[in-house]
């Protein structure tokens, strides 16, 4: 078991507290493992009626995958351990599958920054999330910033927003704040930072059977402090749907080049810093996903990121972002005009017969 996740049963409730503050509570192998374990046992214990997960830090709930690693790992010859990369991805996505099935209350407080894999773990189903958000809510996926792509089931989840949010937030990789991600469909309640103290102390002492309702009726205390209809997607959703509708990556860029509203040059600014190359991918996997499954949309992105590694615009963008810290990413293609389909389709092309895939089990 990992010593970043601690995990404790208080009045019938599993509470997991992420404890690797340093690193903003970053995913490492043995983390996935030790949730993985944990979820497990709870789902047959009789004694552990929901899940409650949050962190020590006030920084952030989860920052993502390891991306040092990814790149320690990435580089080395399968003697030095890169075949620790594969196990990751494929415990990881089975992790996803393993919550968002989850067939018990999984309530995730996401304070302070939650991006890339602190999504997979976030987003669980329907039938079993309530997700809470505070002021201090950085929400993400930004994958596309350091050469990959938004994963950990992205292609289902943020096919799910509104309209073409899930687009814009996948190829942009922008922050957005609470009322944002209400607003996306991407949490559900709000409850400030000042009342987290009188959160835990229900989650710790609660009598009641039901905790979500319990939670959610202690949120109402503040729904007046939070604007869902006034945030930033809600105002600009004729302007995402306008551009990002577009059926390839050239049309969006060209579309947003001959808007002059803020929002738009805004838009267009962040992603001429992205990865012309996986913002393409991005955008094929969204289209790809829209009507698939939980469990496909995860095999499909397992196969996804075995050619990123190999293509190895990643490494490039973990390099410049984390190792050398330089910022300046020699993407290649270095530019959206120079990604052919080809290159998009190399990604999507199959690895393992369908038997043999690392994530055949799943269903």
């Amino acid at each position: 078991m990992s010593p970043f996740v601690l995990t404790a049963i208080e009045n019938q409730v599993g509470i997991i507290s992420l404890d690797r503050p340093k690193a903003l509570n970053s995913l490492s192998l043995t983390m996935v493992r030790s949730l993985t374990a944990t979820l497990r046992s709870w789902r047959e214990n009789d004694d552990v009626k929901a899940v409650f997960i949050h962190s020590t830090s006030e920084k952030a709930f989860c920052a993502g995958g390891d991306i040092r690693f990814f790149y320690d790992a990435g580089t080395q010859t399968p003697m030095g351990d890169s075949a620790l990369l594969e196990d990751f991805f494929t415990e990881e996505y089975a992790l996803n599958h393993l919550i968002h099935f989850y067939p018990k209350p999984y309530i995730a407080l996401l304070n302070g920054v939650i991006m890339g894999g602190g999504m997979g773990i976030a987003q669980s189903g329907p039938a079993s999330r309530l997700r809470i958000v505070t002021e201090r809510t950085k929400m993400a996926m930004p994958e596309v910033n350091i050469g990959l792509f938004p994963d950990v089931g992205g292609g289902y989840f943020l096919n799910q927003t509104p309209g073409e949010t899930g687009a814009y937030l996948g190829l942009t990789g922008d922050i957005i704040s609470a009322a944002d991600a209400i607003f996306a469909d991407l949490a559900d309640i709000y409850i400030p930072t000042r009342a987290s103290a009188d959160l835990m102390s229900l989650v710790h002492q609660t009598t009641s059977s039901d905790l979500p309702t319990e939670i959610r009726a202690f949120a109402q205390a503040f729904v007046h402090e939070i604007s869902v209809s006034e945030c930033s997607l809600a105002q600009n959703q004729t302007a995402i749907a306008h551009h990002f509708g577009h059926h390839d990556l050239a049309s969006i860029v060209d579309s947003l080049q001959q808007d002059e509203r803020t929002f738009a040059q805004q838009t267009l600014a962040s992603m001429r810093k992205r990865s012309p190359l996986l913002m393409a991918v991005t955008l094929q996997q969204l289209r790809l996903c829209k009507t698939k499954s939980v469990a496909d949309c995860l095999r499909i992105e397992r196969t996804m990121v075995r050619h990123c590694f190999k293509h190895g615009e990643v490494l490039e963008g973990v390099r410049a972002l984390v190792v050398d810290k330089d910022n300046t990413p020699a993407w290649n293609p270095a530019n959206i005009e120079e990604v052919s389909p080809e290159m998009v389709a190399q990604f999507f092309a199959e690895v393992w017969p369908d038997y043999a895939h690392p994530l055949a089990q799943l269903g």
